[in-house]
């Protein structure tokens, strides 16, 4: 792939060119699913950053993007899409093989990646400013311009559709961009410099460095090159970095974590709700922001919910990857104890385990699709998320009751709503304390919907036209036609 992996290493995309780690530094990927190694990495360290965040400056001060024509910017992130599509076979096997996920699931990355660039490829050159009246003594308007240099912390969850979530508008916007990817699987990511490469944009604008999040990714948002931060991760690391910010007054876009609820009424369908839970809880084994980590029931029906959901988890076929099969591994034998602890702390304070509940006896990082029933709503398990494929059942006896219980954490990213009654979907929606409300089907949406949260969710919003405008500030120009 390009010069990405000649030998065997994957190397940083700094600035167009494909460079080693710092002092030949480099880091071992694992594949999730076997527990063996599976690439070399290199690994960037302070003297590569200086280069890139120097690149990303000298670039954006020339006006690479930003002074490009827009149409010219716009027909050049449809060739990224393009390229990005070139790649997505070998890159799928590749993401797949490093994260654990679906084969299919890992090509479906590379495929949003390529829709993201079309998407904002699309409105790149229709980012307007407007006229305000001042009377016939004045002319005042205002224009959108870019921040200038974008640091962007990817998480490894979807590393490739994130990084190109928050890329493709920065590009689109006219910013420069150093991306730090994930440490556990960064090489899928780092594939997309091949497609920057080969659709001819220019060589300053974005870097893709490798390196430790608490090591390269803090001397990255603590830069005072840096002019934006855009980070997808855990409440911590965005409190970290937002103490950083604090001090250079960075404008900071924060999507963190999430402990999204289901409200599941007594005239849902059953078989559409399931449907859902399949890919709200199991899909890249739960290790998604905005999965369906509870599940509030009214009682009418909550056993034969929690039954049918245990049926569906004990059913669900696991196995590698490559296999496409519909359950997988976690990330890592760290995230995999940490999954459990929680399971096991969740017994112990008396949640009742339908499914699973331990990792499975098998090689590879394997939890079993795990539903806990009778869950405490002020239980560890329903307020911190697990992010892992453990969903946590609780009943209820009114609406009222169900909408406090969803709000009952300090997250709000989304929530959802299972009824046939529309008059209730819309009231539910309307009080939940959630940045998007999915009715009758988890994850309902795409690219053109606005997605970001509130409280220890995060703020701003990413996806959508909306979110360009968190890679744009504005300037109003007052004139005076005076004398």
């Amino acid at each position: 792939m390009s010069d990405l992996m000649s030998d065997g290493l994957a190397r940083n995309f700094l600035a167009g060119a494909w460079v080693e780690g710092d002092g030949g530094a480099r880091i071992a990927v694992e594949d999730p699913g076997t527990e063996e190694h599976f690439a070399d990495c290199a690994l960037a360290g302070e003297a590569t950053l200086a280069k890139a965040l120097e690149a990303a400056r000298v670039s954006f001060e020339r006006g690479d993007l930003a002074d490009m024509q827009p149409s010219a910017r716009s027909r050049m992130m449809v060739r990224v899409a393009s390229e990005i599509r070139a790649i997505a076979d070998e890159g799928a096997t590749i993401l797949c093989r490093e994260s654990g996920k679906t084969l299919d699931a890992a090509r479906d990355e590379f495929e949003e990646a390529a829709q993201y660039f079309e998407y904002y490829g699309g409105v790149a050159d229709k980012i307007e400013g407007k006229s305000i009246p001042l009377g016939p003594d004045y002319v005042d308007y205002t224009t959108y311009e870019p921040f200038g240099v974008s640091a962007q912390v990817v998480p490894w969850n979807f590393p490739v559709s994130i990084a190109a979530r928050s890329l493709a508008p920065s590009m689109a916007a006219g910013n420069s961009t150093v991306i730090k990817s994930p440490e556990l699987d960064p090489i899928g990511l780092s594939l997309l410099g091949s497609a920057l490469e080969r659709a001819d944009v220019p060589s300053g604008v974005v870097s893709i460095l490798n390196g430790i999040g608490s090591e390269l990714g803090a001397r990255l948002v603590r830069s005072t090159e840096v002019d934006q931060i855009v980070f997808t991760g855990s409440v911590q690391t965005g409190q970290a970095i937002l103490h950083a910010a604090a001090d250079s007054v960075t404008p900071s876009l924060m999507e963190l974590g999430g402990k999204s609820a289901a409200i599941l009424f007594d005239d849902a369908d059953l078989d559409m709700f399931l449907a859902s839970l399949k890919s709200g809880i199991f899909y890249n084994a739960g290790q998604v922001c905005s999965a369906m980590a509870r599940v509030l029931v009214d009682r009418s029906i909550y056993e034969d919910a929690v039954e049918r959901s245990a049926i569906l988890s004990n059913g669900l076929s696991v196995d590698h990857g490559l296999i496409n099969p519909d359950h997988t591994p976690v990330i890592s034998d760290l995230q995999l104890s940490r999954i459990e602890n929680v399971t096991s702390t969740a017994r112990q304070e008396g949640a009742r385990i339908a499914a699973g509940g331990a990792r499975l006896d098998r090689k590879g990082h394997f939890m079993a699709p795990t539903i806990l029933a009778d869950v405490d709503p002020a239980s560890h398990a329903a307020q911190q998320e697990i992010f892992g494929p453990v969903s946590c059942f609780t009943p209820f006896e009114t609406e009222a009751e169900a909408i406090a219980i969803a709000n009952g954490t300090e997250f709000g990213l989304v929530s959802g709503v299972f009824t046939k009654d529309l008059a209730r979907a819309h009231r539910v929606a309307r009080k939940l304390r959630a940045g998007q409300v999915f009715v009758n089907e988890w994850f309902a949406g795409g690219i053109s919907t606005p997605f970001g949260g509130v409280g220890k969710s995060g703020f701003g919003r990413e996806k959508g036209l909306e979110a360009l405008y968190n890679y744009v500030r504005t300037k109003n120009v007052a004139i005076s036609l005076k004398g």
